[in-house]
C-alpha cells in the first residue's frame, strides 16, 4: 500500500473537512429550498471514503453507490460546482440538472452513481467488474451500499455470482447503525453482517469506518486481491452518520447523548489530532486549510445559484433516439 505520509494526513484532513461544509452548505439550502426533494447527507461517514481513494487506483477503478452519493464523485475527481449545480437541478450540473441529489454520475470519472432503489447498485457493481475481467482492464469496482439493502434477494444472486466468476469487485456496507430509522438488531437475528460472506466461502470481515487508516489498509487488501484474480471481497465499515436518513427525518429512534458519543471519534477530528501530535502542520497552516475550504464551498455555492435552469426542450433530449420514431425532433 501506498505509504500513510505527513502529505497524506493533510490531504485527507483537508478532503474530508470540505466533504462535511459542502454538505453542511446543502443542508442549509434545502430550508432555503433551493435544493428540492430527498437529501442524504454522508456527515459522519467520510473515513470510509478517504481511506478507500488512498487504495485505490484512480485512473482505472470504478465505485458506485447508493443514494448517499454527493461527496463520493468530488473524491474520484468531479468538480464539486458541478456536483453542487446538478442537486440545485441546474443545467451545469453533472447530469445537465435531471438526475439531482441520489443520481450524481461521471463515466469521465468512473463514477457509476447514485442509486435510488435501495440495493439496485449491487448487482450492476458486479456488471461492472464482469466487463472489466471480460477486456482485462485490470480495474477493481468497489460497489457500497447501506446495512438496509443486505436485507435484499439481489446482494445473495450477486455474491453468488460474483464469486463463481471470481469478479474483480469489493463490496463495501457502510454500516452506519440504522436503516433509514430501524437498527440492525430489529431487522437481523445477527448483528455482524459481515457474516454474510461466509455463506459464499467469500472473504469478508468487519473495519472500523471512522478510521482513515484502518479503512485504507483494509481496502488495500480487497483491492489487490481482486486484481490479481483472487475474486470478490465483502467489507462492513462499522461507521455513522450524525444527521437523519434524509433532511425530513425527525430521527426519533435516537437519542441526541448517542450522536454526541459517536462524535468523540469523529473521523475529521482523529486526523486533526494526529496532525497536531507530530506537528504535521502549524496553527495558521490549519487555519489557511480551513479558509480554502470555506472559500470552496462558497464558490460551489455561487456557481449553482447562478447557472441556469436546464430549458423545457431538454425533456425531450433525454431520451433514446430511435431512427423511425419521428416525433421527438429535439437532440442534443
Amino acid at each position: 500500500m501506498k505509504k500513510i505520509t505527513k502529505e497524506v494526513y493533510l490531504k485527507w484532513y483537508e478532503d474530508m473537512l470540505f466533504w462535511r461544509k459542502f454538505e453542511d452548505k446543502l443542508a442549509a439550502v434545502y430550508i432555503q429550498q433551493k435544493v428540492r426533494g430527498f437529501l442524504h447527507l454522508y456527515n459522519g461517514q467520510e473515513a470510509v471514503l478517504a481511506g478507500a481513494l488512498h487504495a485505490m487506483d484512480l485512473t482505472k477503478d470504478k465505485m458506485i453507490t447508493a443514494y448517499r452519493n454527493h461527496v463520493q464523485p468530488i473524491g474520484m475527481g468531479v468538480d464539486p460546482k458541478r456536483v453542487m449545480a446538478e442537486l440545485y437541478g441546474k443545467v451545469t450540473g453533472t447530469s445537465q440538472g435531471m438526475g439531482g441529489s441520489m443520481h450524481i454520475f461521471s463515466k469521465e470519472h468512473r463514477f457509476y452513481g447514485g442509486h435510488g432503489i435501495v440495493g439496485g447498485q449491487i448487482p450492476l457493481g458486479a456488471g461492472l467488474a464482469f466487463a472489466d475481467k471480460y477486456k482485462k482492464n485490470d480495474a477493481v469496482t468497489l460497489c457500497y451500499m447501506g446495512d438496509g439493502a443486505v436485507r435484499q434477494g439481489s446482494l445473495h444472486e450477486t455474491f453468488n455470482l460474483a464469486m463463481l466468476w471470481q469478479l474483480p469487485v469489493v463490496f463495501v456496507c457502510e454500516n452506519n447503525g440504522y436503516a433509514m430509522g430501524t437498527s440492525v438488531a430489529r431487522t437481523s437475528f445477527s448483528t455482524d453482517i459481515w457474516k454474510l460472506g461466509l455463506g459464499y466461502e467469500m472473504p469478508c470481515g468487519p473495519v472500523d469506518g471512522m478510521d482513515p487508516v484502518t479503512v485504507a489498509k483494509e481496502m488495500n487488501k480487497a483491492i489487490e486481491r481482486a486484481r490479481s484474480g483472487g475474486g470478490p471481497t465483502f467489507l462492513e465499515m462499522k461507521t455513522y452518520r450524525y444527521r437523519g436518513h434524509s433532511m425530513s427525518d425527525a430521527q426519533q429512534y435516537r437519542t441526541k447523548d448517542e450522536v454526541e458519543e459517536y462524535k468523540k471519534i469523529d473521523p475529521i477530528t482523529q486526523v486533526l489530532q494526529v496532525i497536531k501530535d507530530n506537528k504535521y502542520a502549524t496553527d495558521e497552516e490549519i487555519k489557511a486549510i480551513d479558509k480554502r475550504v470555506k472559500q470552496l464551498v462558497n464558490e460551489c455555492e455561487k456557481f449553482a445559484d447562478e447557472s441556469d435552469y436546464p430549458p423545457i426542450s431538454q425533456l425531450y433530449d433525454m431520451v433514446y433516439d430511435q431512427e423511425d420514431y419521428p416525433f421527438l425532433k429535439h437532440k442534443l
